[in-house]
């Protein structure tokens, strides 16, 4: 696989040097560790600060939803690899302003730990109060009874874009963090793969599938799907990941919803807006009404060919924080 980079061992650095000089209105790099990434205006006295982070490879998520109206901080990791402690730490001091933070990350065994220990270290180290939350929205990772194994996955979008938006709004850590486990508990996704991404320290690929292949459920680093079977037609696919969300949370007739039609990298809009069209589709059908809707490409993996779909169910709290002005390098709500 083809790829405009130098040293396969510096990407990952040489990518935020590129994207802090980029963007120096919006973000900067604290000097204290080159993984941490905050916002760059000075933000509200007394603000409660919102910390997301995870391996890189996914961009725009996540160091592209640092800014105004969503994250106020980042810890970097490797290619799909979590963030060690200390980037979490310093851009947890960086951002704090008396009220705390709040930690967001996806359910990954080295996520959990990594921002555990950061979190006790913030705590009894630098006096600041930190809320943990806990992405898990994948519906193919795990079933519905044992959703604590889930992995998250695109729908971390939902849960940063809410949290973030309270914390502007002058909400206190706690309802901060409330806001961000009830999205949590409200958003679903399903996602199929149809072609895997290469890494660049190995360029050997993320998993096999033929050219006649796909795979329902496929996680966002290659983890095995649910289903793999011969590739169908976009109708056939939404029907199919739309179904599997609709089985897992109740949305009834007169509920609204945000939806993301996620692209994993190398899927064009184009596929991605046809994807939509048959989700508008169904859920008009059912009565269930689209409040806001995202398309592109918001979680991705490398190169990854392949989408999610991502529900999540609105009350008149959450439809309002969606709303919510946002302003970040990679992606803007004006």
């Amino acid at each position: 696989m083809k790829k405009l980079i130098n040293n396969p061992n510096d990407v990952v650095d040489e990518m935020i040097d590129g994207y802090v000089k980029a963007h120096p209105k919006q973000v900067r790099r604290l000097k204290e560790n080159k993984r941490s990434i905050v916002i760059a205006s000075q933000t509200r006295a007394n603000k409660v600060g919102v910390l997301i982070g995870g391996g890189s490879g996914h961009e725009p998520a996540f160091m592209g939803y640092v800014g105004k109206g969503m994250a106020d901080g980042v810890a970097v990791g490797n290619i799909f690899a979590s963030p060690p402690p200390a980037p979490i730490v310093e851009a947890t001091k960086a951002i704090d302003k008396g009220n705390g933070v709040v930690y967001i990350y996806g359910n990954y065994a080295g996520d959990i730990m990594n921002f555990g220990m950061a979190a006790e270290l913030a705590e009894l180290e630098e006096d600041i109060d930190v809320e943990l939350v806990v992405v898990n929205d994948d519906v193919a990772s795990a079933p519905n009874n044992e959703k604590e194994k889930r992995r998250g996955i695109a729908g971390e979008f939902f849960v940063t874009k809410a949290s973030g938006a309270a914390a502007e709004m002058g909400y206190s850590l706690k309802e901060v963090a409330e806001v961000a486990r009830k999205t949590n508990d409200v958003t679903r996704t399903m996602g199929v793969g149809l072609s895997p991404c290469y890494l660049p320290q190995t360029n050997e690929p993320s998993f096999i599938l033929e050219d006649n292949e796909m795979e329902i459920g496929l996680g966002h680093h290659g983890e095995p799907g649910v289903e793999k079977g011969e590739l169908q037609e976009a109708d056939k696919v939404a029907d199919r990941l739309v179904q599997d969300i609709l089985n897992d949370i109740t949305i009834s007739k007169g509920d609204k919803v945000a939806v993301l039609i996620n692209g994993l990298g190398s899927t064009t809009k184009m596929e991605l807006y046809i994807i939509f069209r048959r989700v508008e589709q169904i859920l008009t059908e059912k009565g269930i009404g689209i409040y806001r809707s995202f398309v592109g490409n918001y979680s991705t993996s490398l190169e990854m060919g392949g989408c999610s779909v991502t529900f999540t169910k609105l009350d008149d709290e959450l439809m309002k924080l969606i709303d919510a002005e946002a302003d970040c390098p990679m992606y803007a709500q004006l």
